[in-house]
């Protein structure tokens, strides 16, 4: 599939990266770090495959569907944590985590 098949989904994975980023960086500045310490684990791992994923769908690599999958089930696993959360930062990149796994499912 091309850049223009899939940009929806690339697009969906950059916002989703940006915000597990800054949710990961706001975490930091949370009273409380060992209480978010999964939280912030789960961002920085969400973001790198939500960017791999970005960079493989650009190209339009083979590969790109199955970093798909594993995107997309990073990205719920990212959503679960953030949603435990009452803070704006995580409430925001737990809607752009859901955002993206349902546009990383739908790459064929």
């Amino acid at each position: 599939m091309t850049y223009h098949e899939n940009k929806k989904t690339i697009d969906a994975c950059l916002a989703c990266a940006a915000l597990c980023n800054h949710c990961a960086a706001s975490c930091l500045q949370e009273t409380d770090i060992k209480m978010m310490a999964l939280c912030i684990q789960m961002d920085m791992e969400c973001a790198a495959l939500c960017t791999a994923n970005a960079l493989l769908l650009s190209l339009g690599s083979p590969h790109a569907s199955a970093i798909a999958k594993i995107c997309a089930a990073a990205c719920e696993a990212s959503a679960a944590e953030c949603s435990k959360h009452t803070n704006v930062h995580c409430q925001e990149c737990a809607t752009a985590c859901k955002i993206c796994a349902e546009s990383c499912k739908n790459v064929k």
